[in-house]
């Protein structure tokens, strides 16, 4: 086969699995319609969060008797720090307890959020350690994988729901109790992964120039193990966003007096049939975030992956 049929034939294989050459990974995912939409209504999100001081038109534990109940777009009465009744607008109403639904919501997007991020992020520490120890050091791979597949064999929910009841309801109680669950799963994945990467020859050649063992994980193997991470940690901050709400709405976790959506969902499904507005607009706040975050992680997904990698 001459060299001219063996470059157009190179050239055809390329288009044929619809992927650009000499495009960078960045490239890809600037191009991706998922990654933008899904990132794109996050940001949005991440600046409500930042600005709820500025867009919340009260605080969203103010409360006020006379303004009880109300409908989105009515008018009512708030008393302000010194003591004066002033008109106020409750463009989302008001709950039994004449608190502004929007201000709740606004701010309630700040602690999801946080919640969903933080979780995430020691999910994936305590989950990459627990992984890179399993998949390289094989005396210690059947004892980490037994007590992994212990916590995976109980629902999410319930230890979450357990290890809340056991200590003081907070926000720090929340995510250890949301993140415990997730840990096996990173683990797991991790795991997999490095029994791959280490049969590798760069990781053999490491081995024969007398690199110690930390070096090996952390900057041979961790390293190539990101990009399913990175797809890995935007589906745990949805799901923890997700349990967040289910335990505050449950009444196990989050206190009342911290606005978050499932909490705002929990004090307003007791009026549902007369006043709808009080469940359904977070409601809708929230599956608009969740679905933003797993639209990202299917498109990081399809990105990252160079076997997935398509034209967008």
């Amino acid at each position: 086969m001459a060299a001219t049929d063996i470059k157009r034939y190179a050239e055809l294989s390329v288009e044929s699995a619809d992927i650009r050459p000499h495009e960078s990974t960045w490239q890809r995912v600037r191009r991706s319609g998922s990654v933008r939409l899904g990132g794109g209504v996050i940001a949005l999100l991440i600046l409500i969060a930042i600005a709820a001081p500025w867009l919340g038109t009260v605080d969203p534990t103010m409360f006020d008797a006379g303004s009880r109940d109300l409908v989105p777009g009515k008018t009512g009465e708030m008393m302000t720090d010194e003591g004066d009744l002033v008109k106020h607008t409750f463009w989302f109403g008001s709950d039994s307890l004449g608190r502004d639904i929007y201000s709740r919501v606004i701010y309630g997007t700040r602690v999801s959020l946080f919640v969903g991020l933080v979780t995430a992020l020691v999910s994936l520490v305590i989950g990459i350690l627990f992984g890179l120890v399993a998949g390289y050091i094989r005396w210690l791979d059947g004892m980490i994988m037994r007590v992994m597949d212990g916590i995976m064999a109980i629902p999410a929910i319930l230890i979450a729901i357990a290890l809340v009841a056991m200590w003081r309801a907070s926000l720090t109680t929340v995510i250890i109790a949301i993140a415990i669950p997730e840990i096996p799963r990173v683990t797991r994945l991790v795991r997999s992964l490095v029994l791959t990467i280490r049969e590798e020859p760069y990781v053999e050649a490491a081995i024969s120039l007398g690199s110690s063992t930390p070096k090996i994980m952390f900057s041979h193997i961790l390293p190539n193990t990101i990009a399913p991470l990175v797809v890995q940690g935007t589906f745990i901050c949805a799901s923890a966003i997700l349990i967040e709400s289910i335990l505050s709405f449950l009444g196990v976790g989050l206190p009342p007096e911290i606005p978050t959506w499932g909490n705002i969902m929990a004090e307003g499904r007791i009026q549902f049939v007369s006043y709808p507005h009080n469940v359904f607009i977070p409601g809708v706040f929230l599956t608009i975030t969740v679905l933003a975050v797993n639209i990202l992680g299917d498109g990081l997904r399809d990105t990252l992956d160079p076997k997935m990698a398509k034209r967008l």
